[in-house]
């Protein structure tokens, strides 16, 4: 695919930026060197590669999903603004 003067006005156009006459045809050519980039990444043979994060191989540490400090309502509920019942009282917001 190849990107001409009148089509680097549209997308400038579409992509709501000002672009003067003179900068039209430098575009253009900028937009062919980006596509062809993009050709050139789709002739890579990517069958069976994994995606993956980091370019770095990590393993998140994991452990045990158990309750380790609970059942402390009154130390939680300390310094709240206002506690009414057991829980965190806050302001009404959707009348």
């Amino acid at each position: 695919m190849s990107i001409d003067k009148e089509t680097a006005r549209r997308v400038a156009k579409l992509a709501r930026i000002a672009v003067p006459d003179d900068r039209l045809e430098p575009l253009s050519q900028e937009f062919n060197a980006i596509l062809g980039f993009i050709e050139q990444l789709q002739e890579v043979d990517v069958a069976g590669v994994e995606p993956m994060v980091s370019v770095t191989p990590q393993r998140l540490k994991r452990r045990e999903d158990v309750v380790t400090d609970g059942d402390q309502p009154a130390k939680v509920l300390a310094n709240a603004p206002d506690a009414r019942e057991g829980f965190f009282a806050v302001p009404k917001v959707v009348e």
